[in-house]
């Protein structure tokens, strides 16, 4: 890659595991901005080998992680939603990225047949207790053979973005809908706190999206952005980490006052902390 193309935006450190620092360029023709470098891919594992790593455990030791849960279960039951809503008839789910497979395990009770795909061990155990069904990697489905694709808080976190697009067009059937939910860099919150913003969560996340480069993204390979749906409680969760990250401190009060003012903005700029985007052939 030829990165004296693209703009300098901003250096971030890691503050979660390795505390090294990572270059953000931003390709502004689509308003896309990435991670440089991208560590290897038989690297880029060990940035994930914490137990604070809360996405890959069911942790409940802190009121932290004890919030988080207690928000990840609303979630999870609007995404249930979100996804029913979507198809008339309940076919095949395939989760990319399952963690440790709540979403998958709820869905099932639903009565959608279900596929997930994780790479992290620990956490594909903790799913497997929920009986969730994995596969080693979705080239071993069929063409158009899914009737739905959810990649929550994933797509940032592939290395190539494109091959992964082009994938998610192979798998589709006709009539299939696929539901990306990522980090908004344009956001109140991530403007807020700049290099100290949460969600940039370098080096596991390697691209950082607007609302433009998933439009622009996923038209490259004919796949059309129907509608976006705001996030939240993202703002209140990043925010509060990024608090951590700035003072060292969880500071609840700061963290709600700014995901509130987030999602107030995101009112009138559209901009909000995450954004789900639901997307069809």
């Amino acid at each position: 890659m030829d990165i004296s193309k693209h703009q300098h935006y901003l250096d971030v450190k890691d503050h979660s595991i390795s505390k090294e620092e990572f270059r953000l360029l931003r390709d502004e023709t689509i308003d896309l901005v990435f991670t440089y470098p991208q560590p290897s891919e038989d690297k880029l594992g060990s940035y994930y080998e914490s137990e604070d790593y809360i996405s890959h455990t069911d942790g409940k030791r802190s009121l932290f992680e004890k919030a988080y849960q207690f928000v990840k279960n609303i979630a999870l039951k609007r995404k249930l939603k979100l996804i029913n809503e979507l198809q008339s008839s309940k076919g095949l789910l395939l989760d990319i990225g399952t963690g440790t497979g709540d979403f998958l395990s709820q869905a099932k009770q639903n009565g959608w047949q279900i596929i997930g795909v994780e790479p992290n061990e620990k956490a594909r155990n903790i799913a497997l207790q929920k009986g969730v069904t994995y596969i080693g990697h979705t080239s071993e489905l069929e063409d158009h053979s899914v009737d739905v694709v959810t990649m929550w808080h994933v797509l940032e976190h592939v290395p190539d973005v494109n091959a992964q697009i082009k994938e998610l067009k192979r798998l589709l059937k006709p009539a299939g809908t696929i539901v990306i939910a990522v980090p908004n860099f344009n956001s109140y919150d991530a403007n807020y706190y700049g290099k100290f913003w949460a969600a940039y969560d370098v080096p596991r996340h390697l691209w950082h999206f607007s609302r433009l480069s998933i439009e622009k993204l996923f038209e490259r390979e004919k796949l059309q952005l129907l509608e976006t749906r705001p996030m939240f409680f993202d703002s209140f969760y990043v925010s509060l980490l990024s608090e951590k990250y700035k003072t060292g401190k969880m500071n609840y009060l700061t963290a709600f006052l700014v995901g509130l003012q987030s999602n107030w903005k995101a009112r009138t700029s559209r901009d909000y902390s995450s954004h789900i985007y639901i997307i069809k052939n």
